[in-house]
């Protein structure tokens, strides 16, 4: 982990899933410093205690600072002497957003819109951002701000690039298992409970995979990145009713309610549009997908356009690889939560 040798990484949103995950990578690294910045002062105050009693030789690595991605003032104030940022602050869930669209405007766009300013100012050398499937042909308030996001962090990346400064870059993943607010831990209290599992729709697809691919996809991002560019891991998905059965075969079947669709969702989710698959780049295990470089000045295309303005197909939870049940309990056994939710 060379390129982290004595830096400093701030995380915003830091105390969430994937805060706590990046800290479990790099603690016992060479790493200098971690900075959580986030708006909780009791998920902190308890990430502070849980580091000083199982870390105790490296906890002082970790800062904290109370602050949110909407006050420009409390980001700027923590950005002195950061080498990297990795924005993971968000509002994700969607129904939430469906009600408070606004809320999540001044979080998802707004907020990294702020994050970036600061991070241009402060002459911090890479910026890793966070998004999500739902920004790809998004149909609800969360993927709409998402979406809007992305826009934001190709402008600002283009406008860096144009300095000579920092290097912004953006991830965009599935689902993310066991991250708060998703559904495996959802069924698994529902079966503790001898409650029937409920089941939006069971012929639903989504991607699947865990925090650990989360901060390898953020890793990967920030040691290829060019400017603007966008990171998509090849990821795996599942019906939601095979998710749900392998949940059951692992903590037992106390039967299903189909309850519909919830507000905002899709069918299936799109990792990377028609219009993307065009300029990406296969990486392996990984897709990048350039950044458009194209200029203000459309005359040029009057006489001579770009004819092909799509590929074939997006890559969607549908045309991915779909596990069956025995798959989704192996997927599902790679995360932590699981895993010591059985005693394992």
């Amino acid at each position: 982990m060379s390129e982290f040798n004595g830096a400093t990484l701030l995380i915003t949103g830091g105390t969430g899933s994937f805060g706590s995950t990046v800290l479990k990578h790099f603690l016992t690294s060479d790493i200098g410093e971690i900075r959580i910045f986030s708006r909780d002062e009791k998920k902190q105050d308890d990430m502070r205690h849980d580091l000083q009693a199982r870390y105790p030789e490296h906890a002082g690595k970790v800062q904290f600072y109370i602050g949110d991605v909407r006050d420009p003032r409390s980001v700027a104030d923590a950005m002195p002497g950061v080498d990297y940022i990795f924005h993971a602050a968000a509002l994700k869930q969607v129904p939430s957003c469906e009600f408070f669209p606004m809320q999540a405007v001044k979080t998802n766009v707004e907020g990294t819109d702020n994050v970036l300013h600061a991070a241009i100012d402060a002459g911090v050398k890479r910026v890793v951002c966070l998004s999500t499937d739902k920004a790809a042909y998004p149909i609800n308030a969360m993927g709409i701000s998402k979406a809007m996001m992305e826009h934001v962090i190709y402008a600002n990346a283009r406008v860096a690039a144009e300095r000579g400064g920092t290097v912004i870059c953006c991830t965009r993943y599935g689902n993310v298992m066991c991250s708060r607010g998703s559904v495996i831990p959802l069924f698994i209290d529902q079966i503790r409970a001898g409650a029937p599992i409920t089941i939006t729709n069971p012929a639903m697809t989504r991607f699947l995979m865990n925090l650990d691919e989360a901060v390898d996809l953020v890793r990967f991002a920030f040691n290829h990145a060019n400017p603007g560019d966008l990171f998509i891991q090849k990821a795996d998905a599942s019906t939601i009713g095979d998710l749900a059965k392998g949940v059951q075969k692992l903590f037992g079947d106390t039967g299903t309610n189909i309850i519909g669709t919830r507000h905002g969702e899709k069918l299936y989710e799109t990792l990377m549009t028609r219009e993307e698959r065009l300029r990406s780049e296969d990486m392996g295990h990984y897709f990048r997908v350039a950044a458009d470089n194209r200029d203000l000045n459309y005359d040029k295309f009057f006489v001579k356009g770009q004819v092909m303005t799509e590929a074939e197909e997006s890559y969607t939870s549908h045309n991915t690889t779909l596990l069956d049940v025995d798959g989704v309990v192996n997927k599902i056994l790679t995360t932590d939560y699981v895993r010591e939710a059985l005693g394992k």
